[in-house]
């Protein structure tokens, strides 16, 4: 048996009392029907699910073949026959429904992520968060909510994020207790283990969606209006460099598919990402993902390092999921050398707060820069700054979009094209709706001059609110 399927049973005792009778359960225990007169029970083995699965699940990684590969579609089908031929020889019956849901149990510590399935495959939860095998939290509609979820022990939390990292070429032990890596789908996981996570292996999964939001869906979310989709649609088109800001979990990377999708599909599209996430339906598109240093403190490739080497790549357009650092002041270069039509996003809770945030990240790059020069660089290349927020009712909007028109003096000069105006209340929900100020952007010459002309009523000229 391969080394993944063999790490599934290491671990602790299991403890009855405190395990799931199924992965959305806790608490409850579930008596297995009694035996039939042919059959035979062990008078010395409690007959709980629990136990039923352990043995079962045991028995199947003994008997399993290990020159079989986890990942083959052949693997599901194989673990229902022996799963089968196991009930039978210890004369287990089962009525249908428990069969069913002891087999998708079994799969899902073998092949799957163990506790987590059921919650991955949920689409109304956005948000898994493990800390500790008992303490399970997801967030639902913008709500955090307890989850019934839980695990056996540290050790079973553990062999499920190692199943997570392992395909990825990434690692996390005592002597880097920390990891960011990403599930099939696009999901990011953060992790953090003993000893810098006192209450135990602790997992934070930002889920993504099955299939890629569209600006419809946006759209019909609330978090835009059909003349700002329309509005944004021109400027990436027209080949602005464009901003995403906003606070954690706001849906930055969201919004960045979405603005990407945009993007003409004869371009040829750079992605650069710490975990690859967006999800671009051209058909050109190469996408590079950071490494982190290996166990001798090697072989680190940085966002920086990736932002450096697009530019030798004829790239039409750079992506770069998340500035945080010193590639900041690379990305700036790039946007004024002839990389028109950038798109990133940064950690900011405001337009004028995301000029600030720009400035050190280039400061962090090493260069010895005065801030004028600094501040010059990031008024010539950025245009544009959406800014997205999470509302205390857990709604994710456009608050801001916002020009930057350049520099006056030792300030760069901003102006607001839309902003959310709240006007109440109601329920719990916030009621408000983003509007245009009535301004005309500096660079509509620059939208004009690809063909593409907003009628004025998009920016509420000639338009009484």
């Amino acid at each position: 048996m391969s080394s993944l399927l063999r790490r599934i049973d290491r671990g602790g005792q299991i403890d009855e009392e405190e395990q799931p009778s199924r992965p959305d359960q806790v608490h409850r225990r579930t008596q297995v029907p009694p035996p039939s007169a042919a059959s035979h029970s062990r008078a010395d083995n409690p007959n709980t699910y629990v136990d039923l699965r352990t043995r079962v699940q045991n028995k199947l990684l003994a008997e399993m073949d290990s020159s079989v590969d986890p990942r083959s579609p052949e693997v599901r089908t194989m673990i229902e026959e022996l799963f089968t031929t196991i009930l039978s020889e210890e004369s287990i019956v089962l009525a249908r429904a428990e069969r069913q849901r002891l087999f998708e149990a079994i799969v899902a510590e073998i092949l799957g992520y163990g506790p987590l399935e059921p919650l991955l495959a949920e689409d109304t939860i956005t948000e898994i968060m493990v800390n500790g095998p008992k303490n399970v939290y997801i967030e639902r509609a913008g709500n955090l909510l307890r989850s019934n979820v839980t695990f056996e022990d540290e050790d079973h939390v553990l062999r499920v994020l190692d199943r997570i990292v392992a395909p990825l070429g990434r690692r996390i032990d005592e002597s880097s207790p920390t990891v960011d890596a990403r599930l099939p789908d696009g999901s990011r996981v953060n992790a953090v283990i003993r000893p810098i996570a006192l209450c135990g292996p602790t997992i934070t999964i930002r889920k993504f969606s099955r299939r890629p939001f569209t600006v419809e869906d946006l759209i019909r979310f609330g978090s835009m209006t059909p003349e700002i989709a329309e509005f944004l649609r021109a400027c990436v088109i027209g080949k602005l460099n464009i901003v995403v800001s906003g606070g954690t979990g706001s849906g930055k990377t969201t919004l960045l598919n979405v603005l990407s999708g945009f993007i003409p599909n004869d371009e040829r599209i750079i992605t650069i990402e710490n975990a690859a996430e967006l999800q671009l339906r051209q058909e050109h598109v190469v996408s590079l993902e950071s490494r982190p240093a290996n166990i001798e403190g090697r072989g680190e490739i940085t966002i920086r390092d990736l932002v450096v080497n697009s530019l030798r790549m004829r790239p039409d357009r750079i992506v770069v999921g998340e500035c945080r650092a010193g590639e900041a002041l690379d990305m700036l270069q790039a946007m004024n050398t002839g990389h028109e039509g950038s798109l990133t996003t940064l950690h900011s809770n405001s337009p004028r707060d995301t000029l600030s945030r720009l400035e050190v990240m280039c400061l962090m790059a090493g260069m010895d820069l005065p801030v004028r020069a600094i501040r010059e660089q990031v008024s010539s290349a950025l245009d544009l700054i959406v800014h997205q927020d999470r509302l205390r009712d857990g709604a994710r909007k456009i608050v801001k979009i916002t020009e930057v028109q350049g520099m006056e003096g030792d300030i760069i000069t901003m102006s607001d094209i839309f902003e959310f105006e709240q006007t109440g209340i109601e329920a719990g929900k916030v009621i408000g709706r983003i509007r245009p100020t009535g301004l005309r952007p500096k660079f509509i010459d620059k939208i004009e001059a690809s063909g593409i002309h907003l009628p004025p009523s998009v920016f509420g000229i000639g338009t009484r609110y």
